[in-house]
């Protein structure tokens, strides 16, 4: 039985201790609605270069008319904002999210367990009928099958305090996946009392018994624990671990610190791509996002305008505002695709709405006829998450 991750602290660290050791700006992603630094569009001079963070949002809900007031395309666009636009997700957004499904278990020759072949089959009843006898007279593994039984109400009435009582003894028993659960809620502190000191030994015993989820769990307390390089530095073999068992957060990590911090051995520094490639192919968004700019700023290897181009779309096409304003970039200055005007605004005005000012788009947004503003504000509208 896999454990999931309830909740967990978001990557906000890592990207603030490598901006504190590397002297990059403090916060280059913040929240959606959140105040935001700065940023400088894509220069004229310079169009082959794509830049990572995000701009300063205007008012919720309200677009600067003041370059051309009254045009017919403006009021359209103003009057499409609708609640469901896409707000894309970031580093910070990610609190909370579940992790990726781990990669597939190696199969099992041990003894069989009749408790948990009955759960994998669908039969709680009798699952919670062989698991409690178990339990009882202190069995870890049993107790751990009662408390996830008892916490996610199957074949037993929903219990959340009875599930904490019982990840707790077999937390103490040293069941990997119980002390990362109990970690957990020791953290939250809702059916238990919180507990930080606690909650982190139990994080570290679970990782080092190798659970992924609580590795990457406690690396990132080792990164907001300890600032800078000496976090980091802790932290980096856990991250790698959860890596290696297919954490998509800990492979975006691995990236961004192989490629950052001075130290790195070449031999890892070379990898920093690779990670980041395999945590955007399991889904994580802003990975999509990072290894898109990687390839067409040709960092970390080569550049790559058209695999760029697919992976800021792909990310684009799941919501992630930054990539949408990118994407328009790309398209207005045909990297790694056609030129396309109407695709250009299309997605200008898509991260337009979510926030993201950009006075280069805005310049460009303008200088269209009404018939094109008009078919980019279409197309807008018609925009649904993939």
């Amino acid at each position: 039985m896999r454990s999931t991750l309830l909740n967990r602290p978001v990557l906000f660290a890592v990207v603030a201790c490598l901006a504190a050791v590397v002297g990059l700006p403090s916060s280059p992603v913040a929240q959606q609605g959140e105040k935001r630094p700065s940023m400088r569009p894509l220069a004229p001079a310079d169009v082959r270069v794509l830049e990572r963070g995000e701009q300063q949002p205007p008012s919720a809900g309200t677009l600067d008319r003041s370059a051309r007031p009254g045009s017919e395309a403006d009021e359209k666009l103003q009057a499409n904002q609708g609640d469901d636009e896409p707000q894309g997700i970031n580093i910070y957004a990610r609190m909370g999210v579940p992790l990726p499904d781990l990669p597939p278990e190696a199969e099992y020759k041990g003894p069989l367990d009749e408790a948990y072949g009955a759960f994998q089959r669908g039969f709680f009843l009798t699952a919670v009928d062989k698991a409690l006898p178990r339990a009882q007279l202190g069995d870890p593994a049993a107790q751990t099958l009662l408390a996830e039984l008892m916490d996610r109400g199957l074949g037993i009435k929903k219990d959340l305090k009875g599930a904490a009582f019982w990840y707790g003894q077999a937390a103490a028993g040293g069941d990997p996946a119980a002390m990362f659960k109990y970690a957990m809620l020791l953290m939250e502190g809702r059916t238990v009392p919180r507990d930080k000191a606690k909650a982190d030994e139990y994080m570290r015993k679970a990782a080092d018994a190798g659970n992924s989820s609580a590795q990457f769990n406690w690396a990132q307390t080792l990164v907001a624990d300890n600032p800078g390089q000496k976090g980091l530095s802790m932290a980096l073999p856990y991250y790698e671990k959860a890596a290696d068992n297919g954490i998509a957060d800990a492979q975006y990590a691995v990236a961004q610190i192989y490629e950052s911090l001075k130290d790195i051995s070449e031999e890892k520094r070379a990898k920093a791509r690779y990670w980041l490639d395999r945590a955007a192919r399991a889904g994580f968004d802003t990975a999509q996002l990072d290894i898109g700019i990687w390839l067409i700023n040709g960092i970390a290897g080569e550049r790559d305008y058209e695999e760029g181009f697919r992976w800021l779309k792909v990310a684009a096409n799941r919501g992630n505002v930054v990539a949408q304003n990118r994407l328009s970039h790309l398209y207005i200055n045909a990297l790694g695709t056609r030129p396309d005007p109407i695709e250009a605004a299309k997605w200008y005005v898509l991260s337009r709405r979510a926030g993201l000012k950009d006075p280069a788009l805005e310049d460009f947004y303008l200088g269209l006829t009404d018939e094109e503003q008009k078919q980019a504000i279409d197309a807008a509208n018609k925009f649904r998450r993939r």
